[in-house]
Parts: structure tokens; sequence; C-alpha cells
């Protein structure tokens, strides 16, 4: 899988380093990704999901399952 966010679907963005003498080169700014087990009380189950800290943090506001049903309605996410 690639380096996605399963919550808010964030990707890596591409940019330029930027030397003192203004010469520019390509690189990628990479996600703070997280492999983290979030407990769901629907589900009596962890969950598993690849998330960046904003991510978590969007879970620990608005709680795991109005976040997942978010995430598929968005189609980030496809769980069984």
């Amino acid at each position: 899988m690639a380096k996605v966010c399963q919550i808010t679907g964030r990707k890596r963005m591409k940019g330029n380093n930027v030397a003192h003498s203004k010469l520019r080169t390509k690189r990628n700014f990479s996600l703070n990704l997280k492999n983290k087990k979030f407990w769901s009380e629907t589900e009596q189950r962890f969950i598993t999901l690849k998330v960046s800290c904003k991510g978590i943090r969007e879970i620990e506001k608005n709680g795991l399952d109005a976040t997942l049903a978010k995430a598929r309605k968005a189609g980030f996410i496809d769980l069984v």
C-alpha cells in the first residue's frame, strides 16, 4: 500500500530543495504516518489503520466510528 493516510487521504508532496545560491532540486515531503490499532466499540475489535498524526487527532476529536464513516464516504478507506 502506498504512503497515504487512510483517514485524511493526505499524500506526500513534491517541492524544491533551495540552496543558498537559489539552485533548485526536486525533493519529497513525506507524511508522518503511523500504523496504529484503534478499538471499535461497535464492532468489538481492533482496527489497524495507517494514519497521519493529523488523522489521529481527528479520530480523538470526532470518535472512531464517525471518522471511519466519513473516510469511507470520501473513498479513502474500505474496510470489510
